[in-house]
C-alpha cells in the first residue's frame, strides 16, 4: 500500500517525508486556500519535496474549462496528477486527458456506481471518501469493499486511493482489503505510532538500562 499525505501544508509535508514512508500528496481547493499561497508556487515547493504522485484539483467543471486546466496542471511536472470532480463533464475530461496521458484523480465518490463509470473512462485513481460516507450513518469502508471487488471482477488498471480517513483503524482495513493507496491527513500518520504497550515497553527498557548504569558506577551501593 502506499501512503499519501492529505494536506497543502508544507511543514507537515516535509515532516512526513522525513519519516521515509511517504509515497504522493493529495491536495483539494479548500486545504489549499488554508496556505493563503499562490497555487503555482505551492506545487512546486511540494515537488520539490516529494518524488512521487501529487495530486492537484481543477477549479472548472465544464469539459472545455476542465481540460484546460488540466493541461496546464500537467505542464508543471511529469509527478503531477489531476484531480477531476466525479460529474458528467469530469468524466467526459478524464477520457480525453486519458488518452493524452495524463494521470487523473477522480474524487468526490461516494458510490460503487461513481467508481465503475470512472474506471471505464480510463481514471488513473478514484478516491472514495470513507469519512464523510460514515458521516451519514453508511459504511465507507463497506464502499471501498465494493470498489475493490468491482475492479477486481473487470480487472480494472484504475487504483483504489482511500480518501477522508479519520483514524487508524481507516488504514488497517483499507490495507486488509487490498485498496492501492491511502491518504490521510498529518494527524492521523501520527497516530499510525502510538501503541499504550509500545510506551510501556519502552519506558520498561529505558528503566532497567537506568538501573544497571546505576549499578555498574555505584557496585557498592547495589
Amino acid at each position: 500500500m502506499k501512503f499519501f499525505i492529505d494536506t497543502a501544508n508544507i511543514d507537515e509535508i516535509r515532516e512526513a517525508a522525513s519519516l521515509g514512508i511517504l509515497d504522493g500528496v493529495t491536495t483539494n481547493p479548500s486545504l489549499v486556500s488554508k496556505e493563503g499561497k499562490n497555487f503555482r508556487k505551492l506545487l512546486d515547493e511540494i515537488l520539490e519535496i516529494v518524488d512521487g504522485p501529487v495530486s492537484a484539483e481543477v477549479i472548472a467543471t465544464d469539459y472545455d474549462g476542465i481540460l484546460k486546466e488540466a493541461r496546464d496542471l500537467a505542464d508543471i511536472h511529469d509527478n503531477i496528477v489531476v484531480k477531476v470532480p466525479l460529474i458528467k463533464e469530469g468524466l467526459k475530461a478524464v477520457r480525453t486527458l486519458g488518452e493524452e496521458n495524463i494521470n487523473t484523480n477522480v474524487t468526490l465518490c461516494f458510490s460503487p456506481s461513481q467508481a465503475l463509470m470512472a474506471a471505464k473512462a480510463g481514471a488513473t485513481y478514484i478516491s472514495p471518501f470513507v469519512g464523510r460516507v460514515d458521516d451519514i450513518s453508511t459504511s465507507g469502508m463497506d464502499l471501498v469493499s465494493q470498489i475493490i471487488q468491482i475492479y477486481r471482477n473487470y480487472n480494472y488498471d484504475t487504483q483504489v486511493l482511500v480518501a477522508s480517513i479519520r483514524h487508524p483503524l481507516h488504514l488497517v482495513e483499507a490495507a486488509l482489503m487490498g485498496a492501492d493507496v491511502c491518504t490521510m491527513p498529518f494527524a492521523v500518520i501520527n497516530k499510525l505510532f502510538n501503541h499504550p504497550l509500545t510506551d510501556v515497553g519502552l519506558k520498561n527498557f529505558l528503566s532497567d538500562w537506568q538501573k544497571l548504569n546505576e549499578k555498574v558506577e555505584n557496585p557498592k551501593k547495589a
